[in-house]
């Protein structure tokens, strides 16, 4: 799990392309500090630690992985954000995020204000079903709030801190975006409709279910 707070920018120092999977190096400023086996969100992605020396560390991407993310776009010499994973204890001050992308988004505008920018991003129409104004979203593994969801547009506002320590600072208009929705939407809606359980494939929970269970009269 992570919280969608960046510890650093990174960088893409070489992409060996094993079929359609991949295996990157990445720069990071705690590689020297990383096990084999660790877990790193790479710009939204969960990703487990393979090898590492003091400047550097190896990631595999499955096919998957690189099909359905941003990862098999990136470019030598590429930046990414880097968060390692949360500890027990640790403080929570984003939020929850897993680190399995939901979607690629574009960006469609980019609109500067008094003190900082204003990002609209266009989502994919099956991810705006847990997208909601004032909820939790993760762009390329930043903890964001979304300030205004209109169609297929969702608006976020990005502090001048966001934008000088992650690589928000270098979106345009066209870029793509890791996009990972709020964990709470995703299980209110598997627990309301029961999705993946007995009473799901049964249908959902309806007022015949619920009078079963002795919720209801």
């Amino acid at each position: 799990m992570f919280t969608g707070l960046v510890e650093a920018k990174g960088r893409l120092r070489e992409v060996r392309k094993i079929g359609g999977a991949a295996r990157l190096r990445l720069e990071a400023p705690f590689a020297g500090e990383l096990a084999r086996g660790e877990s790193v969100a790479v710009s939204g992605v969960c990703l487990t630690v393979s090898d590492s020396d003091g400047e550097t560390f190896w990631a595999d991407a499955v096919e998957r992985t690189v099909s359905l993310t941003t990862l098999g776009r990136l470019v030598r010499g590429g930046e990414v954000n880097l968060e390692r994973a949360l500890r027990s204890g640790d403080r929570i001050g984003g939020h929850m995020v897993t680190g399995h992308i939901d979607g690629v988004a574009t960006v469609e505008r980019v609109e500067r204000t008094v003190n900082g920018r204003d990002v609209t991003f266009r989502l994919p129409p099956e991810l705006l079903r847990h997208v909601a104004p004032r909820g939790a979203l993760a762009v390329d593994g930043v903890s964001l709030t979304v300030a205004e969801v209109r169609g297929r547009s969702v608006k976020v506002s990005l502090i001048p801190e966001t934008l000088e320590s992650t690589v928000a600072g270098l979106y345009r208009p066209g870029m793509e975006v890791n996009i990972e929705t709020d964990l709470v939407a995703k299980y209110r809606e598997a627990s309301a409709t029961g999705e993946g359980s007995v009473e799901g494939r049964n249908g959902g929970i309806t007022l015949d279910r619920l009078r079963e269970l002795g919720f209801t009269e």
